[in-house]
């Protein structure tokens, strides 16, 4: 979906150029094509390239309108999965590697931001991740112990600089922030060029593995030596999928009218709030996200931004909300994300299930992948490899998502219909009636058009449910999400709803 179709557009699409990339022109050959232009595709590419590579980016709508577009852009060592957690499930070791990581992550972006000149108002600032309840405090006090111990700069403190009363925080030093899309179109601008290109408007239907590997798209054809699956969930169409769980987060913005000194807050509640300041225009704004949930699960999506509205309304001296958006996030089934070549692949690989730090596992995601397909030593490679089983890890999260896709795939095909008639359906609204015995996803336009599809999502047959607040039919087993008018937005589907004819 375009930036300016959206419902709702972030802060960043809406405070930076747009850009204009030509669609894939026909047949192309590359050294590595790599299908996606947010984080991880442009990293890689920036990366593969300045090591002499020539690659070519697809992006199937338009560059950064993903779900990097979508973001909150912290860019932390502070995981969605505790300290406390990853040394349990990954050792010791592991979970030093998980935090060394991240840091080279912040660093490497640090290091293109001074190398090219970006001005993408990046700042070095502290994160605070706060308690407000006892039982919310002797978990952060364990927290900043394993935080500690993993090599983060970690202490605990009372000395927390928001306008409420808190128990106690854990403060990290040496956190970022940016601008991601003023960032990133300066990575995109230098792509094309000496071989080398970046397409949108280009969606890929195939991937054929081989020596080269063939890249299938509306468009034509592209070969390659190696090809980099950078989409938000990869194309495999069921080992991967298993192991990926796809929530929706939203976030909303304002002007600030007091002080809030530049940071990252994160509350300890479930699920999270997770705020940061950004300058627009010289005004101090504060970005509030959360109300996170398994997509396609809650009805009334509008009812997460009415309620992430009161909580910032509620905290912060902030009188109007300028900004609203919303984003999907993949959460991995045993808390890291997967980079690395794809199960049962030679020459494709995948990134993907960076939970809610996409920024710096999507550039974390560059630099490993871009190594390995260098043929050169990463030392995160290992633990992030996208084939690796942790059953301890997983295990529970594992059964229990997967049996909900089990039965979403049942119960979504026995479930009532919402509606017999047209006539149930509002104007701006989609339901999924039953007419003729069959069942009709239906969105009718603000003018009264109706435009009627299959509700059945072209992945693995899971049925989509229509989301408000975005304006799109989403599936709730594996994050696909479609437009009002059954066209693609997110994988890991790449065919349209078929349309339906209405009786007239």
């Amino acid at each position: 979906m375009d930036d300016e179709q959206r419902a709702h557009r972030s802060l960043w699409t809406v405070t930076a150029p747009p850009r204009d990339f030509p669609a894939l022109p026909g047949d192309v050959t590359v050294d590595v094509a790599i299908i996606g232009g947010g984080m991880a595709g442009l990293t890689t590419a920036w990366l593969l390239k300045r090591a002499g590579k020539r690659v070519a980016v697809l992006e199937m709508h338009r560059i950064l309108s993903g779900q990097t577009g979508q973001t909150t852009a912290h860019l932390t060592e502070v995981l969605d999965t505790p300290y406390t957690t990853l040394k349990h499930d990954f050792g010791e070791k592991g979970a030093r590697l998980a935090a060394s990581s991240s840091r080279a992550a912040i660093e490497q972006i640090a290091a293109l931001v001074e190398e090219l000149g970006i001005d993408c108002d990046f700042q070095r600032v502290p994160m605070f991740r706060y308690a407000e309840t006892a039982r919310e405090l002797a978990e952060l006090h364990a927290e900043v112990a394993a935080a500690r111990e993993a090599g983060l700069l970690a202490t605990f403190t009372q000395d927390v600089p928001l306008p409420y009363p808190v128990k106690g925080a854990m403060r990290v030093e040496d956190q970022a922030l940016f601008h991601p899309r003023k960032y990133l179109l300066a990575l995109a601008d230098r792509i094309p060029g000496d071989g080398s290109h970046l397409f949108e408007h280009t969606k890929v239907t195939e991937i054929h593995d081989g020596a080269p590997c063939r890249v299938v798209t509306e468009r034509g054809t592209v070969t390659a030596a190696a090809v980099v699956e950078a989409t938000t969930t990869p194309l495999n169409r069921v080992a991967m999928h298993t192991k990926l769980y796809p929530y929706r987060t939203y976030a909303v913005a304002g002007p600030l009218n007091g002080p809030l000194e530049p940071g990252q807050y994160y509350d300890s509640q479930d699920p999270y709030h997770y705020i940061r300041t950004h300058q627009v225009n010289g005004r101090p704004y504060v970005i509030v996200g959360g109300e996170d949930h398994k997509v396609g699960t809650e009805e009334d999506t509008a009812r997460c931004y009415a309620a992430l509205e009161a909580y910032t309304l509620r905290r912060f001296p902030v009188t109007d909300i300028t900004h609203r958006w919303s984003g999907q996030v993949i959460e991995p089934a045993d808390g890291l994300a997967y980079i690395g070549r794809n199960t049962a692949s030679r020459h494709v690989y995948v990134a993907t299930g960076f939970s809610g730090t996409g920024m710096t596992f999507g550039t974390l995601a560059g630099m490993i992948l871009s190594d390995l397909i260098l043929e050169q030593q990463n030392p995160y490679a290992a633990l992030y490899a996208a084939t690796r089983v942790k059953p301890q890890a997983g295990a529970k999260d594992f059964l229990q998502e997967n049996a909900e896709v089990a039965f979403h795939f049942v119960a979504d095909r026995l479930a009532r219909p919402e509606g017999h008639r047209l006539a149930d359906v509002a104007p701006g609204e989609g339901k999924v009636l039953e007419v003729d015995g069959q069942k009709v996803a239906v969105y009718r336009a603000e003018d009264g058009t109706p435009h009627a599809v299959s509700p059945v999502c072209t992945h693995l047959g899971c049925h989509v449910h229509w989301n408000g607040a975005e304006r799109s039919w989403d599936c709730p087993c594996h994050g696909g999400r479609f437009s009002p008018t059954g066209k693609v937005l997110n994988g890991p589907a790449v065919k349209d709803l078929p349309a339906k004819k209405l009786p007239t």
